[in-house]
């Protein structure tokens, strides 16, 4: 699933693959599928853009944002974006194809669940897109201790999880359940602790930690649960994810443990991270 990261580097590889080109053609919707999310009619999409050229991308929280003349393209978490360098391996599937002016393309396909969004500038009202658009990003320095002391001391989520406070109702625009486990396991915050409980110490290194999480992530080319836009799965090795449950902690030794949490999934090592 897009997290900030994957966003990140996604915009990245666009920009240096694909910016200055010229859409040929747009096919929006071609595979139905009952959770992909589109703004507006998907049957427009090629109108909006055929014949624009593409400016540029960037990353919006979790979120992808082409930008082409005054149109924008966001992909949102959960589609997954790829390059392909002509039609010979083109997805049978998928919610959006763009064909470029160097027959190229580019197609998005939606997982679980993602949005597919297409619109002139300032015309949309996700407020997913817009609370990532307004608030500032992990690595910005306007997220700086002074922010998230504002966050984290919140009145009424005091007595909540961190997973809850951190990976939920997007607060912090990018971070997902995904990122989530490495940041608390360099933190050494049990993701079920309460924020109550947290003492001015262990607040300090959960900001140090998405702060330097987030970058390494990033450097590395994305977590290794994650393709890039080529395919390539990312150079960040998870220390806690499914790819290293019941193996042992790369700091104790111990086993780090799966369990079934708030609708999801989370990961930890029961020696580094009590949770009391």
């Amino acid at each position: 699933m897009l997290e900030l990261p994957e966003a990140a580097v996604l915009a990245n590889q666009l920009n240096k693959k694909i910016r200055g080109r010229k859409i040929i053609k747009v096919i929006a919707g071609h595979s139905p599928h009952k959770f992909a999310w589109y703004h507006g009619n998907p049957k427009n999409y090629n109108t909006l853009l055929k014949g624009k050229k593409i400016n540029g991308a960037a990353s919006a929280g979790g979120m992808v944002e082409i930008s082409v003349d005054h149109t924008l393209i966001v992909l949102s978490d959960g589609v997954g974006l790829r390059y392909h360098s002509d039609n010979r391996e083109l997805p049978k599937k998928h919610q959006l194809l763009i064909e470029l002016d160097d027959s190229s393309f580019l197609s998005a396909s939606v997982q679980m669940y993602g949005g597919i969004l297409c619109f002139k500038e300032g015309k949309c009202q996700n407020k997913y897109y817009l609370n990532a658009k307004e608030k500032p990003s992990p690595m910005s320095k306007k997220f700086n201790e002074k922010y998230f002391n504002k966050i984290i001391s919140a009145e009424g989520l005091q007595n909540k999880s961190v997973k809850f406070l951190l990976a939920t109702e997007q607060r912090i625009p990018g971070l997902g359940n995904g990122v989530l486990q490495d940041i608390l396991f360099y933190a050494k915050v049990h993701p079920k602790r309460k924020v109550e409980t947290l003492s001015n110490t262990e607040k300090d290194k959960l900001y140090n930690s998405i702060k330097s999480v987030f970058m390494e992530m990033i450097e590395k080319g994305g977590r290794d649960t994650e393709k890039d836009l080529f395919g390539n799965i990312g150079g960040y090795i998870t220390k806690l994810s499914k790819n290293t449950v019941g193996k042992p902690c790369s700091n104790c030794g111990s086993k780090i443990k799966k369990e079934n949490y708030m609708g999801g999934s989370i990961y930890f090592c029961s020696k580094c991270q009590k949770l009391n």
